[in-house]
């Protein structure tokens, strides 16, 4: 058994709080191991004035620790599920995932309205390509407006009148205990949220053994089925923040039920569909979706924003 665990985690208050309750897990479980924090900076963290859409998507808030994990610098590292590429680098995999929290978006505005409540012309604060495609879909008189920074940056730009409102996964707002700043809790229907959203990913080496016995209670398989069929969906699209991809997956009894999206840009183009089937074949559930949208004419979307990236 260990007697140390090192957590590699973003500095940001939401990343800290993540990798503290994954802490105060294992300690509870296992009170004679001392596990410490490493906080990393990634390039992500660095880069707050360009789109990550422009600047190479959800790579950029993992690789610096990625990295240090195969240093074997740090024994774990903990992120937002959401924000982990397709692929991983040789050598390391997703271990447990522990139960998620709640996985949508929530429009907090600075005077209190809904979405359908505000004004044409109003402006909504993301730098999302997903949220902006379907925010404008359903509100194509709206106004989207940049917006990076992690939550707290956010909700002051909301605070100064930057914008009126801005849209946030809802997990984090809990995570943090903010509830009280959100104005509505999205629908599905209105917002599907990203892969992997309002769920941890703790990542480790594949030849750690001794790490994955230490902390494999964390697992809630519900939550890695639901997780896997979206991350099948990302995969076989070959999705990332470039492109306006969405899912969920839901677990009822023996089924798992996944409903994908795939946009364009300016959320006038949407395929969407769901499919459902025996959760213990999730992943290829999730591929299945994703070749259906794709047949339907989400290939056609990909490739060009794809070549639009490029240029």
């Amino acid at each position: 058994m260990k007697s140390t665990i090192k957590i590699g985690t973003r500095g940001s208050k939401l990343a800290l709080w993540q990798a503290t309750w994954v802490k105060s897990v294992i300690e509870k479980e296992h009170p004679e191991i001392i596990v410490d924090i490493v906080v990393i900076k990634t390039r992500g963290d660095k880069i707050l004035d360009v789109p990550l859409a422009k600047v190479g998507g959800k790579g950029l808030f993992v690789k610096e620790i990625e990295d240090s994990l195969l240093r074997e610098d740090i024994d774990i590292a903990v992120h937002s599920m959401k924000d982990m590429p397709a692929d991983l680098p040789d050598g390391l995999c997703i271990g447990p995932i522990p139960e998620r929290e709640v996985p949508g978006d929530v429009l907090i505005s600075g005077r209190g309205l809904r979405l359908a409540d505000l004004k044409a012309g109003r402006s909504i604060g993301t730098c999302s390509l997903r949220r902006s495609a379907q925010l404008l879909h359903a509100r194509p008189d709206l106004k989207i407006v940049p917006l990076r920074g992690n939550l707290e940056t956010r909700l002051r730009k909301l605070d100064e009148g930057r914008m009126d409102a801005i849209v946030l996964a809802a997990a984090g707002v809990k995570r943090l205990g903010m509830e009280n700043r959100i104005t509505e809790y999205l629908e599905p229907s209105v917002m599907l949220p990203a892969v992997g959203q309002g769920a941890l990913c703790i990542e480790l080496r594949k030849n750690d053994q001794k790490t994955y016995q230490v902390i494999n209670h964390l697992e809630h398989s519900p939550t890695r089925t639901a997780v896997l069929a979206e991350r099948a969906f990302l995969n076989r699209l070959e999705g990332g923040c470039q492109v306006p991809i969405a899912a969920l997956g839901q677990v009822r009894q023996d089924q798992i039920i996944i409903t994908g999206l795939v946009a364009d840009i300016d959320g006038q183009t949407i395929f969407k569909e769901t499919l459902s089937g025996p959760a213990n074949a999730s992943e290829a559930i999730g591929t299945d979706l994703a070749d259906r949208l794709a047949a339907r004419g989400a290939r056609d979307i990909l490739n060009k924003l794809k070549e639009a990236a490029q240029e």
